[in-house]
């Protein structure tokens, strides 16, 4: 009898669904630069990056729940022209002397089987805290093959209305819709 009983408990045991706990990711500031297009006088898009982006995700895979915080440095714009960034960190604009992040935080996170797709959350530039939908284009879960640790990366897009922001300033020369894109790569601690 208890060599029976201790066999069912063996056996429950080794049947038990393994429970995944939540798993943090530290972004990866060499590999994720946020970028922001927008529509510049009716003659073209212009692209433009930020260089210092900090951070981190957690994710439960068993659950398929996951959070997402990131912090954009907004002085480390990068148009490609010094004095072009100085314009766009002005009072018009990012007012990076009084605002020196733009963040993300995410409120819910969809799942589409084991990937995500959608991510929503809340979007402040400028003091001012909007809520958007990144949509996830693409998502990669694997061993990083050089540092040997677990990684994970993404394409997410999204567009806003600066005005919404407080840096509406020459729109609608100057296109007033911006698409943000975030492509992230992150580590686990």
């Amino acid at each position: 009898m208890k060599k029976t009983l201790a066999s069912l408990t063996l056996a429950a045991f080794l049947a038990a669904p393994a429970f995944a706990a939540p798993e943090t990711y530290t972004i990866d500031g060499t590999h994720t630069f946020p970028r922001f297009e927008y529509n510049h006088l009716g003659y073209s898009t212009q692209a433009h990056r930020f260089t210092k982006t900090t951070g981190s995700i957690v994710w439960d895979r068993a659950a398929k729940t996951a959070s997402v915080d990131i912090v954009i440095d907004a002085k480390s714009v990068d148009t490609g022209y010094a004095l072009f960034n100085e314009h766009i960190q002005g009072e018009d604009y990012l007012d990076t002397a009084k605002h020196p992040t733009a963040t993300f935080k995410s409120t819910a996170v969809k799942f589409d089987g084991d990937k995500p797709v959608s991510i929503d959350g809340n979007l402040t530039i400028k003091g001012v805290t909007r809520p958007v939908t990144l949509t996830v284009t693409s998502f990669q879960a694997m061993p990083h093959p050089m540092l040997k640790k677990p990684a994970i990366g993404a394409n997410a897009v999204t567009k806003i209305k600066r005005s919404e922001f407080n840096a509406g300033k020459n729109a609608p020369y100057v296109g007033d819709e911006v698409t943000i894109h975030i492509p992230v790569e992150a580590i686990q601690k």
